[in-house]
C-alpha cells in the first residue's frame, strides 16, 4: 500500500484558543497485485493423432488452422509445446478441458499448466 501524507491545519485546540499546529492523517490507497500467469502445455504422445491435437488447439484455444498445426508439430518434434498463457482459474480450466475431451475420445493426450 502506499501512503500519502494530508497536512490539515488546526483551527482550534482543545482549550479553545487557536491552534496553529499542523497534524498529519495518512490516508492508503491499495496497490493492486497482477494475478500470476500460467503456460497451458501439450505433451507429446506416440498414439494421439495429429489431426486430433489440431482441433484441440482449434477448439479450445482459439487458433486457426495454420497456428494449430504450427504448434502440433513443436509438440510432435520437441516433445512440448504452448497453447497459450492465462491466469490460474482459465489455464486449470483449459487443461481439465483438454483432459477430458481426450479421454471422451479414447486418447492418452496429456495437458499440464506450469507458472510462468
Amino acid at each position: 500500500m502506499i501512503a500519502r501524507p494530508i497536512l490539515m491545519q488546526n483551527e482550534k485546540g482543545g482549550d479553545g484558543n487557536a491552534n496553529r499546529g499542523t497534524s498529519v492523517i495518512t490516508r492508503t490507497k491499495p496497490k493492486t497485485k497482477k494475478p500470476n500467469l500460467y503456460r497451458v502445455l501439450l505433451l507429446n504422445d506416440d498414439y494421439t493423432p495429429m489431426e486430433f491435437v489440431i482441433h484441440i488447439l482449434e477448439r479450445f484455444f482459439q487458433k486457426d488452422r495454420e497456428a494449430a498445426t504450427r504448434i502440433m508439430l513443436h509438440v510432435h518434434n520437441h516433445g512440448v509445446g504452448e497453447c497459450g498463457i492465462y491466469t490460474y482459474e482459465v489455464a486449470e480450466t483449459k487443461v481439465s478441458q483438454v483432459m477430458d475431451f481426450a479421454r471422451q475420445h479414447q486418447h492418452p493426450l496429456q495437458c499440464v499448466m506450469e507458472k510462468k
